[in-house]
């Protein structure tokens, strides 16, 4: 009977679902298509995004073909824990979550352990090709994982990696990893035709 009736009191925790790839490949649009689809079966949604995307509008999710949904743009993850918290919303959808810094992860998973349905949209590699602020460790930790492709500007194949351009040149491994920016200053590349000047030895990273 103890055992029942303990098993009666657990909390149902949530999930976390991620959408990555590389730039131009719809991580935006299947977030916003999810939310849309949560909010249709009636399901309280919250979206955030980090301040630092100034791309489009600054209180919403804009995706590369123009649609958009209203979204709190947050700084702080602390703070995005006690807005969803306090909203009551049971889904909470996060968009260009490699801008965050890593306690991200603490508020996505003390949101999963409250029931939450975390839907986290962003980039898995940066432009040299390496993984992106707190994604590595999120995809680690998540439910379900969607890896989205996008169209190779050069060769038309399937593109995995984000190409960042400067002066019509690919930019070099030492340029900051951080830089905001649309079709002017990124492409969509394959293995084959993504270029940097460094060899990237990734086990390095993890000594």
């Amino acid at each position: 009977m103890v055992k029942q009736m303990n098993e009666l009191d657990k909390i149902n925790k949530g999930k976390l679902e991620i959408i990555c790839g590389p730039m131009f490949s719809g991580k935006s649009e299947e977030l916003m298509r999810r939310l849309r689809r949560a909010k249709i079966a009636r399901q309280k949604i919250i979206i955030f995004k980090p301040t630092i995307d100034t791309r489009y509008i600054a209180d919403n999710i804009v995706s590369h073909d123009g649609n958009s949904l209203n979204a709190f743009p947050i700084k702080d993850p602390q703070e995005l824990l006690a807005m969803a918290l306090n909203n009551n919303a049971s889904v909470i959808g996060i968009d260009e979550a490699q801008f965050f810094d890593i306690t991200i992860i603490d508020t996505i998973c003390e949101l999963i352990e409250t029931g939450k349905r975390v839907l986290v949209a962003g980039l898995d590699l940066d432009y040299r090709g390496i993984p992106f602020g707190p994604m590595p460790l999120l995809l680690a930790i998540a439910d379900q994982i969607t890896k989205l492709q996008a169209i190779c500007n050069i060769c038309g194949h399937d593109a995995h990696f984000t190409q960042r351009i400067v002066n019509n040149k690919p930019a070099p491994f030492e340029d900051d990893i951080v830089k905001v920016g649309g079709q002017e200053a990124y492409q969509a590349r394959c293995r084959t035709c993504h270029v940097i000047d460094k060899k990237v030895y990734l086990s390095q990273l993890h000594r």
